[in-house]
Parts: structure tokens; C-alpha cells; sequence
């Protein structure tokens, strides 16, 4: 019989329980057992992250943002002004007592400081650009992404109106300080779209300068337009309506016409951009009907209660207070200029609703029924409370009262219209003779209905046919003003750049640096910066790289 000593004094085989065979020790030299745990409530042994995952740069006039491919959020956003451009060891701004100076700006050169780049190149020094970008680059490879980015590739996020020496610029920094191999270029509103989760959209990009409407059909751009109404105007109307609510009046070195003070602002930037971003709304199409006006009293209703602020003015008092309905007032007059009639705007300056409604007549009439009902409302400007709302309703009542997609405007349209509607109620009244009739008076004296003006007799045939066509395939929405929700380029970009889609502006290194832009063929099919495959992909490959939307 055994006994519970000689039974503890086995040892266990190895053939009976292989899973511990690694426990038994090894006698020709002592060592730790490795273990075995759970990834769930341990760090990982081996890095997650593949060493030939992309890099995603979105470059835009206020914002740099960076990240790696795959991921849902950038890993930076860092922004261009005078604080960032301060040299090595300047602490001034955290000095006690320290305040910015103040300068008297126009309003072409409002936030002039805070920009990357103006479309406008005239003024533009191309060398203070280049070193804004390499600074930032390295900014965040250096505390943000913390790796070696010689070796990976780069999807670069960039509008497609970009002007040439601008996006040359860009590339030659990259190539020329960083030696990456390459670069592939995706226009803005393709991976907005991407990233909305459609293939077909309208994108209406906010941004600070302008604000461009994009139609993206099957992934490419087919029409593109833009007005300067944008959060710039939105921010200098801010400056206008703080100023008559603070009731201030030049000093007396600095006294001006009416005309010219107009003109000039004296504002803290800053202040003005975070009341802008924080507490600007925009009112429903039903409330900006009513207009009600403010009087002293009704600035202390409960309905309009006042609102403190800090005053962003180098002048006394340090706070204001104004009605919270006059805080519409700035976004309402800046992008969708309710009281000036339509046709005194320039081509450049149209406001949003009817810039959006240009751009859907433009376009061929299936082209437009897709994109009208996947409206992506996207930019800086689109936080704006209530803005999206108005701006869908505002194109629905366009196309109401212009009567559908009409190109031709004006009074003698109108009397036109006027005229045939005319004619067509005295065709009913007075059907012509020998016309024959379907529909023949009933008990209730009801006029009789001509043949031509009958509805079509549905065709069973015709309707199983189409019923056959259309199995297996999801309907499309078209035809309803709709807008869709957009997680934003760079999350476009990263969703693009994980599928290992190879785009079709791919810039190599030793291609740009032998050529630059000139070395593209041209434009490609790409339209906006799409993706391709297949044969058109080894097609591409031999043929070299082409510019895309960007030719």
C-alpha cells in the first residue's frame, strides 16, 4: 500500500503532464522559470504597433495635427501664433504682471499671427512658412509621437485649392529635413466623406479664411466653389458688436473718421476668438424672422438675461455685459446675411445657403440627388450651436421658393411663370375640343380631366422588372435635403491609410527632389485625391506619379 509520503515523492512525467514541462529545471545551469500571464492585467512583452505603420499629418491655416494610421484620434493639434514662435529661454509670458501688447490691426490683417499661410501668396514669405512647418513637425514627433520618423510613410491631409508653391513648399521641407520616402497626398473633403461613411457627399468645409462647398461623387471631386464668409468675418463682426456694447470712443492721439475707425480694430485676439468659440450661437430660421428689438428693459428679461464677459479691449471697464440674444447677431450677419438683398454680393461673398444651393444646381441632376441628401457640415464654424440646423433649413426653403432647380432668376422670370400658370388654369377651365377625356364627370359635378394630364397606368411587367433589377442592392437615399455626421478629415485619413489603399498622388523622394512638381504627369484620374487598385494601380505605378486634384 502506498503511502502519502512515497506518493508526494514522485515526480510528475513529463509525458502525463506536458503543459509544466517547462518548470522542471535544467541541471546543466540554474535559471528562472518563464511564466505564463494574463495580457489583460499585464503590460504586453512585445509592442503592439508594426514598425511599417503610416503617419497621418493634417495641415491646415490654424491647425497641425498629427497621429499615427489606424487610430481614431490624432496624438497631437497644435496651433501656429506668436506664442509659438518665441526663441528658447523667452518666459515672458509667465512674468507677473505681464500683458501682451496690443496692436491696431485692419481687418485684412486680423489674426494675420495666428495663420500658417493665406491663399493670397503676394504677401506670404514662403521661408517663414517652411520653418513654421518644420518647427511644428518636429514639435511633435519630438513629444508627441516620440520615434524615428525617417523610415515611415506619410499620408498628408491638404485642400485641394492649394495653391502650387505653397504645397512645394510643404513637400521640400518634409523631403529636404526629414528624408522620408515618400508621401501620399489625400484631398480634405474626399476623407471627410471617407470618414462620414459614404462614397457620394456635399462637403461644406467652415474654415478660418473661407468657407469652400465640395461635391465628392464615388470618391471624387466634381465641383468646387468658395466665399470669403467664414469664422474670420465671424470673429471681426465679434470686435464690431463688443465695441457698441462697450461704448468706447478712441483716445484722443488716436481720434478718426467714423469711416476709418470702421476699419481698424483693437482687439486682444485671443479673447476674442475663445467668446467666439464658447458662447456664439445661432438662431432657428423662425426666430431670426421675428427680429424682435432690444430695448433697455427687455435686456433684463428673464428670456434674454445679460451676460459678463471680459472685455478684450486695452481701454477701461475690464468687463462687459450685454444681452445673450446679441450674441447671435456677429454669426448671423457674418455667414448667412439675413437683411442685405442677394444681389448685391459678389461672386466671392455669397452666404452659405446660397453658395450651397449654387453648388447643388451645378450639378447633373443624379449627381445632385445623392449629394443633396449626404450634406456634411464640417470646420471650425460648424460648433457653432444651431448653425447646422439653420443652414439645412435655409436650402430647404430655397428650393421651396425658387420652385425646385431653376437657373434662370429675376422679375421677367417671375412674370414668365406668372403666365404660363395663366395658361394652364384657362387650359383646364376650357379643355379643347375633340380632346378625348378619361375621367368623366361624376355625381358631385366634378370637371373632367383630359387624357394628357391623366397619371400614368402603373405596368406590373415594368415593375417586376425593376423589382428584379434592384435585388440584392441597398436603396440610396437621393432627392431630401439630409445632413450626415463626419468624425472629420484626419479620422478619414487614418481609416484610409489602415486599409494599406494606395492613393494616387504618391510623391517619391527622389522623384520630387529631381523634378519637384514638375515631375508629376500631369493630372491624374483621381479627381480629389481617391484611392486606386487593380490594374489601374500597376498601370499607375509604371506610368510614375501624377498631381491629381492638385494639377
Amino acid at each position: 500500500m502506498t503511502t502519502a509520503a512515497s506518493y508526494f515523492d514522485r515526480k510528475p512525467s513529463s509525458n502525463i503532464r506536458p503543459g509544466l514541462s517547462h518548470l522542471q529545471p535544467d541541471p546543466s545551469s540554474p535559471h528562472t522559470p518563464q511564466r505564463t500571464f494574463s495580457s489583460t492585467f499585464s503590460s504586453p512583452s512585445i509592442s503592439y504597433r508594426n514598425e511599417d505603420d503610416a503617419l497621418i499629418f493634417d495641415f491646415g491655416a490654424r491647425h497641425f495635427s498629427a497621429g499615427f494610421a489606424g487610430e481614431s484620434t490624432p496624438r497631437c493639434t497644435l496651433s501656429f501664433g506668436p506664442e509659438k514662435s518665441r526663441r528658447v529661454g523667452d518666459y515672458r509670458q509667465w512674468l507677473p504682471g505681464y500683458r501682451k501688447l496690443i496692436r491696431r490691426q485692419s481687418e485684412d490683417d486680423w489674426g494675420k499671427e495666428h495663420e500658417l499661410w493665406r491663399m493670397d501668396l503676394r504677401e506670404v514669405d514662403m521661408g517663414l512658412v517652411e520653418d513654421k512647418i518644420e518647427r511644428v513637425i518636429r514639435e511633435a514627433c519630438n513629444k508627441y509621437l516620440l520615434l524615428d520618423v525617417k523610415t515611415r510613410r506619410i499620408l498628408l491631409i491638404l485642400p485641394s485649392v492649394l495653391p502650387h508653391q505653397l504645397l512645394s513648399g510643404i513637400l521640400s521641407t518634409i523631403f529636404v529635413n526629414f528624408q522620408h520616402p515618400s508621401i501620399t497626398l489625400f484631398s480634405t473633403p474626399t476623407v471627410h466623406t471617407v470618414a462620414a461613411g459614404c462614397r457620394s457627399s456635399l462637403v461644406v468645409d467652415i474654415g478660418w479664411s473661407e468657407t469652400t462647398v465640395t461635391a465628392i461623387y464615388e470618391y471624387r471631386e466634381v465641383y468646387q466653389s468658395r466665399t470669403t464668409r467664414a469664422m474670420k468675418r465671424v470673429t471681426i463682426e465679434m470686435v464690431k458688436m463688443l465695441q457698441t456694447h462697450a461704448a468706447q470712443s478712441p483716445p484722443p492721439d488716436r481720434q478718426s473718421t467714423p469711416k476709418e475707425s470702421d476699419a481698424w480694430l483693437e482687439a486682444d485676439f485671443d479673447i476674442v476668438e475663445d467668446i467666439t468659440a464658447r458662447i456664439s450661437w445661432c438662431p432657428t430660421l423662425e426666430d431670426s424672422q421675428r427680429t424682435p428689438t432690444l430695448t433697455p428693459q427687455s435686456t433684463t428679461h428673464p428670456s434674454n438675461p445679460p451676460i459678463s464677459l471680459p472685455s478684450p479691449f486695452p481701454h477701461p471697464p475690464s468687463t462687459l455685459s450685454l444681452p445673450f440674444t446679441s450674441l447671435s447677431h456677429p454669426t448671423e450677419s457674418a455667414l448667412l446675411a439675413p437683411s442685405t438683398p442677394h444681389h448685391t454680393h459678389d461672386d466671392h461673398e455669397q452666404p452659405l445657403p446660397t453658395l450651397i444651393y449654387t453648388a447643388l444646381l451645378s450639378l447633373p441632376p443624379d449627381i445632385r440627388a445623392v449629394c443633396m441628401s449626404h450634406l456634411i457640415l464640417t470646420g471650425g464654424g460648424a460648433s457653432i450651436p444651431g448653425l447646422k440646423a439653420r443652414l439645412l433649413d435655409e436650402l430647404t426653403t430655397t428650393i421651396r421658393e425658387r420652385g425646385g432647380w431653376d437657373r434662370v432668376t429675376g422679375q421677367a422670370a417671375e412674370e414668365r411663370k406668372r403666365r404660363l400658370s395663366e395658361i394652364d388654369h384657362n387650359r383646364n377651365l376650357k379643355p379643347a375640343a375633340g380632346l378625348s377625356t378619361v375621367a368623366k364627370e361624376d355625381a358631385g359635378g366634378k370637371q373632367a380631366v383630359p387624357a394628357s394630364r391623366q397619371e400614368q397606368v402603373p405596368d406590373p411587367v415594368e415593375e417586376k422588372l425593376r423589382a428584379a433589377a434592384m435585388k440584392g442592392t441597398k436603396p440610396v437615399l437621393g432627392g431630401v435635403v439630409r445632413g450626415v455626421e463626419s468624425l472629420g478629415a484626419w479620422a478619414g485619413g487614418s481609416l484610409v491609410a489602415a486599409l494599406r489603399i494606395r492613393g494616387v498622388v504618391e510623391v517619391e523622394r527622389e522623384a520630387f527632389l529631381a523634378g519637384g512638381l514638375g515631375g508629376g504627369k500631369g493630372g491624374g484620374g483621381g479627381g480629389g485625391g481617391g484611392a486606386r487598385g487593380g490594374r489601374g494601380e500597376a498601370e499607375g505605378a509604371k506610368a510614375g506619379w501624377t498631381m491629381g486634384g492638385w494639377a
